[in-house]
């Protein structure tokens, strides 16, 4: 009996791919490849300097890097060429439990603490694995089998509410109290209610809700405004990290020495960048320069245009994955599809690309400003006043040169490099 139930079920299968045809997204892989190949050349670019300080091996992080892509390059023509995404229903549930079951395993001997966070499980003979990342993995497949179990019920919004609390709200609870990381939990959270909200036919309600959201973020930077100019803020970590993040600069030898390091980077780079493998800051400047802080030294050395470039790829990726979202043969397919979707868009939001505030760029381009003041005399002047065919290769050449050497001096405050941000 079993067996022709397995039987059957091969044959719907069949049939289902003879209706659909067979489908291969070569753009998709096609970014998909440059991307990666893109990421490898850039953590050997600003990893070498500190693999070869820490480890005594300037290869180290490419190389750990590099089996990994390999092992995900195999999965990935594994389940194209020979798995079903359909297994994921009945693995569903496992992947969920299994990766909340890990997030205890920090508090464990196995926990690795870096930078007085621990966020890490370390697996013999294999290196370290983060167990948020498997959490991830399980709120997109326990979300996509809710909504397909929920049926016609996921028309009600209350059945919303209790996928996202089940599969998205209290694992990312439980990644906040058990890892203290913040951005992780939020993307968790953030992969269930994109999903759910792809799949409930009606959307008034969420815009309500963005409004109630957009209210209370105005409400709480006044309170954050108001608490610092009080400096009542002694303790208060994170407060203090947003405090830092509005205005990085007054933090400069402390919490903001990160993001203004950054900051430098992404002025120094220009329009075309230094160059490739020619960044400054990377020099021991920026902490964590082959990971969190990898996209400021991307703008260091291909600059504006090259990090343009990569988001441009980035949003082609998620419009392809949109495209398979979209045209999936079944719910469960297309749920699947959004949740990566959802985990791609929040992830690279939260991170580097965050960078880009409005204040930040005010920033940069007060520097240009400055920059080009300090330099321009009243000779040098005139010939900008000239209507010469001189003038625009004039302007060109200084603007970009001004951050050559990395003589930026911004602040009127002396620059001291010991502070480090401790990763939380």
């Amino acid at each position: 009996m079993p067996g022709n139930n397995r039987n059957r079920r091969n044959n719907r299968n069949r049939k289902k791919r003879k209706q659909y045809g067979f489908y291969f997204d070569y753009t998709l892989l096609f970014v998909l490849v440059f991307i990666v190949g893109f990421g490898l050349t850039m953590i050997y670019s600003t990893s070498s300097y500190t693999a070869q300080i820490e480890e005594g091996d300037p290869e180290f992080y490419f190389r750990k890097q590099l089996i990994f892509t390999i092992i995900g390059f195999a999965l990935m023509i594994v389940e194209t060429k020979i798995l079903d995404y359909h297994y994921l229903k009945k693995l569903a549930v496992v992947i969920y439990i299994g990766g909340l079951l890990c997030m205890f395993l920090l508090k464990t001997p196995l926990g690795i603490t870096r930078n007085g966070a621990t966020r890490w499980i370390k697996i013999p003979g294999l290196g370290q694995f983060q167990p948020a990342e498997l959490v991830k993995i399980g709120t997109i497949a326990m979300t996509a089998l809710l909504i397909v179990k929920a049926g016609q019920n996921i028309k009600k919004f209350r059945t919303v509410i209790v996928i996202c609390i089940i599969a998205g709200f209290a694992p990312a609870l439980l990644v906040y109290v058990l890892s203290s990381n913040m951005s992780s939990a939020l993307i968790v959270a953030l992969i269930s209610v994109v999903m759910t909200f792809v799949a409930y036919p009606g959307y008034k309600i969420y815009v309500a809700l963005t409004g109630l959201a957009a209210v209370a973020f105005g409400a709480f930077y006044s309170w954050i405004k108001k608490m610092a100019a009080s400096g009542n803020m002694t303790g208060k970590f994170r407060l203090n990290r947003i405090l830092v993040w509005l205005n990085p600069e007054k933090y400069i030898d402390d919490k903001g020495y990160q993001t203004v390091q950054a900051l430098y980077a992404i002025g120094s780079g220009g329009l075309f960048g230094k160059g490739l493998g020619k960044s400054l800051q990377k020099l021991g400047y920026i902490p964590e320069s082959q990971n969190d802080m990898i996209f400021s030294v991307i703008c260091e050395e291909l600059g504006l245009f090259g990090a343009f470039c990569l988001i441009a790829l980035f949003i082609v990726m998620l419009w392809r994955i949109n495209h398979i979202a979209q045209n999936a043969p079944d719910l469960f397919g297309s749920m699947l599809a959004t949740g990566v979707f959802a985990h791609i868009a929040t992830t690279q939001r939260s991170r580097s690309l965050g960078m880009a505030t409005t204040r930040k760029l005010r920033i940069i381009a007060n520097i240009l400003i400055i920059k080009l003041r300090q330099h321009f005399n009243r000779r040098q002047s005139r010939i900008l006043k000239q209507k010469s065919p001189q003038k625009l290769a004039y302007i060109y050449h200084h603007i970009f040169s001004l951050f050559a050497h990395n003589r930026i001096t911004v602040f009127k405050s002396k620059i001291h490099y010991g502070g480090r941000d401790n990763g939380k």
